[in-house]
C-alpha cells in the first residue's frame, strides 16, 4: 500500500504555519479540521487560511505540510495512523466514542491512500476551496525526475525522528 508522507522542499512551512508538520510524517488531507459546525473556512485568515487552502495534515504532530510525497507504508504503520487519528478525533473533535472515531479515522486514512495511485516519490499538492456544496479539494501531482542536467530535482532524506 502507498500513503502520503510529509516533505519539506524548503523551510517555508516553518514560517507559514503555526504548527508545521515534520518531514517524514504520514499525512492525510486534513480537510476535516475545517468542516466542523464551529468552523467557518470563509472567516479564516493568516496561517489557518493558508492551511485550509493548500496543506496536508501530518498524523504525528497534526501540523501542516504544503506538500506530501507518495511512499510505501507497512500494514502496521497504516494501523498506527488510523489509531493516531482516532485518538485525535476523540481528544480534539469530541468523537462520541472510540468506535465512531476509529471508523472516521479509517475512512480518512483510506481516502489519503486513494490519493497515492502514482509512482513512489511522486509529489502531491492540494488546493481547497469553499463552495456552495461545502469544501472542495483538487489534488495535483508532480513526478520528479531521477536526474536532470543539473542533478536531481529533489532529494528525499529519511527523518530519524
Amino acid at each position: 500500500m502507498k500513503f502520503p508522507q510529509t516533505i519539506q522542499l524548503d523551510a517555508s512551512d516553518q514560517y507559514i504555519f503555526d504548527n508545521a508538520a515534520r518531514p517524514g510524517e504520514w499525512a492525510v488531507s486534513g480537510a476535516f479540521a475545517f468542516a466542523g459546525e464551529d468552523t467557518d473556512p470563509g472567516a479564516l485568515d493568516g496561517a489557518d487560511e493558508i492551511a485550509f487552502a493548500t496543506a496536508f495534515m501530518g498524523t504525528k504532530s497534526f501540523g501542516w505540510s504544503t506538500f506530501v510525497v507518495v511512499k510505501k507504508i507497512s500494514p502496521d504503520a497504516f494501523t498506527a495512523v488510523v489509531a493516531a487519528l482516532a485518538d485525535y478525533f476523540v481528544t480534539h473533535y469530541n468523537a462520541p466514542n472510540r468506535e465512531v472515531a476509529m471508523e472516521a479515522a479509517r475512512q480518512e486514512a483510506e481516502f489519503a491512500a486513494s490519493l497515492c495511485e502514482h509512482p513512489v516519490n511522486t509529489l502531491l499538492g492540494v488546493e481547497r476551496a469553499l463552495g456552495d456544496d461545502g469544501i472542495t479539494e483538487q489534488f495535483r501531482s508532480i513526478v520528479g525526475r531521477n536526474e536532470s542536467a543539473h542533478g536531481p530535482a529533489w532529494e528525499l532524506v529519511e527523518d530519524d525522528g
